[in-house]
Order: structure tokens, then C-alpha cells, then sequence
């Protein structure tokens, strides 16, 4: 540590730095004194010491009979004051500036991490942009599976139509089939009726024929009793002789032929009309076989194109949901790459107002730093000036000086001390190796 000289040595000759010290160049400032410690501090612990050889001429320390001013030892303590607070104000400045250094190289690091953000950034934004890109292929794809899923919705709209048509004419048919079958049955009947009713007649003719038998029969018996119990005699002019038996049996002829032929047309009318109704029958039931499996083929077909109709219609169902949900995933991943377009956007956005922000606080910083180095480099500048001032007064002569009235010498010291530019002392210590500060 720095020697302390004697007090009384000291006070002199800090008035004497009160009194004669100017700095030529920044009137008003702070006066700092720094004495250079020329010891070296090691591992031996050993010190060489600081100060110059002074001379002082002994007759100066002799008591002076002045008249000082009983403030003066207030005003040196008050200066003491300040020079321990300006000390302890040097002294937090040095570790503001240390503190403004390191704030200083972190926002360096903070910069170059945000450089590199940047260009990450960028990276991203590209990564994101081909993700776009992919995403604005994808929706393509879905457009252009959309207009082959509507082309396949038209056709199968005009196949459905067509079905449709188709139905509508088959369902047509059947109807007229079914009016046909409804008159061919009518028919039937009305046949199956006039069958009863020949069926009728023909019992009738044959009971009528019967009882005609009978009665001729009846008649021929009746007709050979009589001619059998009675004799006939006949005179005739041309005495031809007439032979009965002859005669009847050829009358007898004559209606077993008129009743054979009578009977026989009778059968063969009747067979005819049989033979008639059979082949009317026959035609009617194939006529109606036919029909039934005409109906029956156009229930199958009907039920066939039922069950397409109802295959298209599940198709065509299935389509709309595809197209739908195709529709809903496409417009949804437009809405989230719009979004993530949107956050990205933003984010960009902030992280660009972030960076002009620190961009802003660094320059101001650096600013700061600018004026601190300026101000340091000023300080370091008015220490230097000092200290080389300093020692070039190695050798402190102190005058004598004359005897005045207390009065006179008070105003006169409170003239110079005012008129003085420096008001306060700083007294720095520096050794090598590290820094410390004292007052007195």
C-alpha cells in the first residue's frame, strides 16, 4: 500500500494543489490526481516504494501566526467528504463501464445469434414455401380428381336417366301387358261361358234328339200295329199292284236316313264347335302362358334393374360423400396452410420488428459505448495530463507567506479557493496488478 506522509506535510501541500492547480484545457472538471505505484507486486510479497524524495525546507514548518478562517477545517472536510463520494462515484462508474462492456459483447452475441436466426429463418420460409408449393400441388390434384369425379357424376347421371327411361318404358309395357292379360282373360271367361253355354245346347239337342227317337219309334211301332191288324183293300184304275212293305220300308229308309244325317250333322256341328273351343282354349292357354312368362321375365328384369337402380343410386352416393369429404379436406388444408401462411407471416413480421428493435437498442448502445470510450478516453486523457504535471513537481518548494489580517487573508484565500477552477482532490493509488482507491 501507498505511504502517507506527515499531516501536517500533507495539508500544506493540498492547499497548494488547491490553490495553484489549473488544468489548461477542461476549466471546471474534476482534478485527478493519480500517482503511479512503481513497486511490482509478486509472489514475495515485496514493495519498492512509491513516492519521490521530497526536500522541505524546515524553516517553512514552523507555526505561522495567521489568522486562518475557523471554516477553513469545515470546507476541508467537507472536500474530504466529496473526494470519498467522488471516489466511490469514480468507482461505480468504472464498474457501470464494465457492466456496459459486457452488456456490449452479450448484444455482439445476441446479434450474431440473430444473424444466424435470420438465415434459419430464411431456410424455414423456403421449407414452408415448398411446403406451399406441395400443398398448392395437392390441391390440383384434388381439383383435377374433383372434375373426373364430376365427369363420372354426369355419366352416371345420364346412365341413371337412361335406367330411368328404361324403367318407365318397362314398367309401361307391363302395364299393357297386364291390360292385354286382363282382356285375354276376359276372353277366357267369356269363352269358358259360351263353352257352358254350348255345352248346354249340345245337352239339349241330345236330349231333344232322344225324345224325337222315342217318339218315332213310338209312332213306327204304333204304325206297324196298325197296319199289321188291318187290311187294306185298294182298288186302283191301273191295276198296278202297291206293295206296302216296300213302301214303308222306305219311309222307314227315308227317316233313319233323315235321323242319321240330322244326327250326324248334329255331332259334327257339335264336334266342330268342341273341335273350335279346344283350339280357342289351346291358343288362349298358350296365349296366357306366354303372357305370364313375358310378366314373369319383366318382373326379373324390373327387379334386375331395381337392384341397379339401387347399386347406381349407393354409388352415386358414395361419390357425392367422396367429392364432399374431398371437398371439406381440400378447403380444410387451404384454411391451415392459410393459417400457418398467416402465423409464419407474422412471425416474420415480429421476428423483423424484433430485429430492427435490437438493431435500434445495439446502435444505441454502441452509441452509448462510443460517448463512454469517448469520456474514458477524456478522463484517461486528464489523468495522464496530471500525473505527468505531477511529476514534473517532484520537488515541492513551499513559499513563506506574508501576514495579513484575518479578515484580509480570509477573503483572499476564499477569493483564491473560489476563483480556483479544481474545488476537489482526488488522490488515486494504482498499483500494478490490480486497483485501489483511498481518500483523505
Amino acid at each position: 500500500m501507498l505511504g502517507i506522509p506527515d499531516k501536517g506535510l500533507f495539508e500544506a501541500y493540498l492547499c497548494c494543489l488547491l490553490k495553484t492547480a489549473e488544468h489548461p484545457l477542461v476549466p471546471g472538471y474534476i482534478i485527478i490526481t493519480r500517482l503511479r505505484s512503481k513497486h511490482i507486486s509478486s509472489s514475495s510479497g515485496q514493495h519498492s516504494s512509491p513516492l519521490h524524495s521530497v526536500s522541505v525546507n524546515m524553516s517553512l514548518l514552523a507555526p505561522l501566526n495567521l489568522e486562518i478562517d475557523p471554516n477553513l477545517q469545515v470546507t476541508r472536510i467537507h472536500e474530504k467528504d466529496q473526494i470519498k463520494g467522488l471516489n466511490n462515484r469514480f468507482a461505480s462508474f468504472i464498474d457501470k463501464v464494465r457492466f456496459l462492456e459486457q452488456q456490449n459483447k452479450m448484444l455482439e452475441t445476441k446479434f450474431d445469434l440473430l444473424h444466424g436466426k435470420q438465415t434459419g429463418r430464411s431456410n424455414i420460409e423456403s421449407l414452408f414455401e415448398a411446403y406451399m408449393a406441395n400443398l398448392r400441388r395437392q390441391m390440383d390434384v384434388v381439383n383435377n380428381d374433383k372434375t373426373k369425379l364430376d365427369g363420372e357424376l354426369r355419366n352416371m347421371q345420364g346412365l341413371v336417366e337412361d335406367f330411368k327411361h328404361k324403367y318407365e318404358d318397362e314398367i309401361n309395357k307391363r302395364q299393357n301387358m297386364e291390360n292385354e292379360f286382363v282382356n285375354l282373360k276376359k276372353d277366357v271367361d267369356s269363352a269358358q261361358l259360351v263353352k257352358a253355354d254350348l255345352g248346354d245346347k249340345v245337352g239339349t239337342l241330345t236330349d231333344e234328339i232322344n225324345f224325337l227317337r222315342s217318339i218315332y219309334e213310338e209312332e213306327l211301332r204304333e204304325l206297324q200295329a196298325s197296319i199289321r191288324d188291318t187290311s187294306v183293300v185298294v182298288q186302283i184304275d191301273n191295276s198296278r199292284d202297291l206293295n206296302m212293305d216296300q213302301i214303308v220300308a222306305d219311309v222307314k229308309a227315308q227317316y233313319e236316313d233323315i235321323a242319321v244325317k240330322s244326327r250326324e250333322e248334329a255331332e259334327l256341328w257339335y264336334k266342330s264347335k268342341l273341335d273350335q273351343m279346344a283350339i280357342q282354349a289351346t291358343q288362349y292357354g298358350d296365349e296366357l302362358r306366354n303372357t305370364k312368362g313375358e310378366i314373369a321375365e319383366i318382373n326379373r328384369l324390373i327387379v334386375r334393374l331395381q337392384s341397379e337402380m339401387e347399386a347406381v343410386k349407393q354409388q352415386r352416393a358414395n361419390l357425392e360423400n367422396q367429392i364432399a369429404d374431398a371437398e371439406g379436406r381440400g378447403e380444410l388444408a387451404v384454411k391451415e396452410a392459410k393459417s400457418k401462411i398467416s402465423d409464419l407471416e407474422d412471425a416474420l413480421q415480429r421476428a423483423k420488428q424484433d430485429m430492427v428493435r435490437q438493431l435500434r437498442e445495439y446502435q444505441d448502445l454502441m452509441n452509448i459505448k462510443l460517448a463512454l470510450d469517448i469520456e474514458i478516453a477524456t478522463y484517461r486523457k486528464l489523468l495522464e495530463g496530471e500525473e505527468n504535471r505531477i511529476g514534473h513537481q517532484s520537488i515541492l518548494n513551499i513559499q513563506s507567506v506574508s501576514s495579513y489580517s484575518s479578515k484580509s487573508s480570509s477573503k483572499k484565500y476564499h477569493s483564491s479557493f473560489s476563483s480556483s477552477t479544481p474545488k476537489l482532490l482526488i488522490k488515486t493509488i494504482e498499483q500494478r496488478g490490480s486497483s485501489r482507491f483511498s481518500s483523505h
